[in-house]
């Protein structure tokens, strides 16, 4: 298994692939802060869309699975220093429920904070979540996520392979347990940004922290 890990990290680092600071991991740790929120049914689950849109949007999980979704594949990288290759996820585009008229943002909108579950948020420059490398994911490897992954929603952050982009961001930048989404004109630090870790978060640079500990 070492000898598998090591093979794979040369590989991917050849393929210019991992950020610098990052190890690869076959695993897939589990990193959250609180607790797993359960649930016993989804029928009273619903996605708020609002801040600065022209009418709020309310979604149940009938609505949210019914639109179009998107299967990408992503290299996820944690704030920790690990990171893995091509993951699969399923799940629904924000651009693309913009350009259905689901939603229709004001022009002043140039943030989107992600509020979860026991009011933990997370926040997102727009054109970050408007980019092929962050998606609303509610599949995981072609199967509903665990909970302690997300399940139902989370935002999922990663990188497309083979290309490094601006918008590339460490996976704290997508929420667990996601149940809102706020459109905003000015940044909001989330939890983890308010305790010490970067507002832009980019991979490549290594945006870790924006204050030391």
């Amino acid at each position: 298994m070492f000898n598998q890990r090591k093979e794979l990290e040369e590989q991917v680092s050849h393929e210019n692939r991992l950020p610098p600071g990052q190890s690869l991991t076959l695993k897939f740790p589990v990193l959250h802060y609180g607790p797993v929120p359960r649930y016993a049914g989804l029928d009273d689950w619903t996605l708020e869309l609002r801040g600065l849109v022209e009418a709020p949007v309310t979604l149940s999980w009938k609505e949210l699975t019914a639109l179009p979704t998107r299967t990408i594949t992503l290299d996820i990288h944690c704030v920790t220093h690990w990171s893995k290759f091509d993951t699969l996820w399923e799940g629904v585009h924000i651009k693309d429920m913009i350009d259905a008229g689901l939603v229709k943002l004001k022009p002043e909108a140039k943030y989107v904070i992600q509020h979860c579950e026991y009011g933990f948020t997370v926040n997102l420059p727009l054109e970050a979540a408007l980019a092929d490398n962050f998606i609303l994911a509610y599949k995981y490897d072609g199967k509903p996520l665990d909970p302690d992954h997300g399940y139902p929603l989370r935002g999922l952050m990663g990188a497309v392979a083979g290309q490094h982009a601006n918008s590339d961001r460490y996976l704290w930048k997508g929420g667990k347990w996601l149940r809102g989404l706020e459109f905003t004109a000015e940044d909001k630090p989330g939890f983890w940004e308010e305790a010490g870790y970067s507002m832009t978060a980019n991979v490549w640079k290594e945006e870790r922290f924006r204050r030391s500990f």
